[in-house]
């Protein structure tokens, strides 16, 4: 079975792949258009795919072989999902994969709002420093609410 990773992905995911003697694992070095990604693996079994390589009805028709699309990432945007549900295909992602790296980003970037280090950014840039403007809010003693 020919695995085609298309964009790039975590190297333990790749050799988990690779340590499978069932698998053949194709790591492609470029992202490839429509065409390309055609001419260069028509006998993919799976595609391994982020959010740039377009899984497109054209690629899925073109690939006989193709019986599964794994999408590292929440959505399939990008993965023509009625092209692949006709020919068999079957189509995953990873919803809950970066949902610990999506939160402590939403934190961090709520702290430094809080600190106005945005605002401390761009006034260094700019040549300034207005200490008294970029005074932030502590945090200790605040309680934090989230909505949503």
């Amino acid at each position: 079975m020919k695995i085609v990773v298309c964009d790039p992905v975590s190297p333990k995911g790749v050799a988990m792949l690779q340590e499978q003697s069932a698998f053949e694992v194709v790591v492609l070095d470029q992202r490839l258009g429509e065409d390309e990604l055609i001419a260069t693996v028509p006998d993919a079994a799976a595609f391994v795919v982020r959010s740039e390589t377009k899984i497109t009805r054209k690629v899925i028709e073109s690939c006989p072989n193709l019986k599964v699309v794994g999408r590292a990432g929440v959505g399939v945007d990008n993965v023509d999902v009625e092209a692949a549900t006709q020919r068999g295909v079957v189509v995953m992602n990873t919803p809950g994969g970066n949902t610990i790296s999506t939160a402590e980003l939403a934190f961090s970037l709520m702290i430094s709002l809080a600190r106005k280090i945005p605002d401390a950014v761009a006034s260094m840039r700019a040549g300034k420093w207005d200490r008294k403007k970029l005074k932030g809010s502590e945090l200790n003693g605040k309680t934090l609410g989230i909505l949503g």
